[in-house]
């Protein structure tokens, strides 16, 4: 864990502390406001709807009221991810009538035993993402690794790269763009 991730546990558990002992709406608002976007990210990649994923950032604050109150939470980033995603899994079962089984990862990792055949093809991939990596700007391939590699949310990256949140934005979604296009365009 650096020292950002560090004070940033620290000063989560302060504000959790706070509102256990006297649950106060801006006390809350304070912890969540910082994960916002992380809410909102997470409930787009499930919901696929920004409407819903902004609506959903406001439920989930709704929830958090009492959900805190009733469960002991150690590593509120974590738990506020694990709470975001079974919220937009239960939402699509929901709407959709669907049945989601949320697998573990000692079953997802196992699927190169399932299908071996599947290395070749996968190290090919590697390969081209790679190259296709090279071929974006230097912003857009450091936002991108910062994002979707490092697991970086959109504040950290503005602090680690000095751009503004806008420009983080647009370098991580052109970058994303870019890649799948050259991806599809070399095979």
């Amino acid at each position: 864990m650096n020292r950002g991730d560090e004070d940033t546990s620290k000063r989560d558990q302060l504000l959790l502390d706070a509102y256990r002992k006297k649950p106060d709406v801006d006390v809350l608002a304070e912890l969540y406001k910082p994960y916002m976007s992380l809410v909102y990210g997470v409930a787009l990649k499930y919901l696929k709807n920004r409407e819903e994923s902004r609506d959903a950032v406001m439920q989930i604050f709704e929830q958090l009221v009492t959900a805190l109150q009733q469960h002991e939470v150690k590593y509120f980033r974590g738990w506020l991810y694990t709470l975001t995603r079974n919220f937009c899994l239960m939402r699509i079962r929901a709407e959709k009538g669907r049945f989601f089984e949320d697998l573990s990862q000692v079953v997802m990792e196992s699927d190169e035993f399932l299908h071996p055949d599947d290395d070749l093809d996968r190290e090919g991939r590697f390969d081209r993402l790679e190259k296709c990596m090279e071929e974006l700007s230097a912003e857009q391939k450091k936002c991108v690794q910062l994002f979707y590699i490092r697991q970086k949310c959109y504040r950290e990256i503005v602090e680690v790269t000095g751009y503004d949140q806008n420009k983080v934005k647009s370098y991580i979604q052109n970058g994303k763009r870019n890649l799948k296009i050259c991806m599809e365009r070399n095979g």
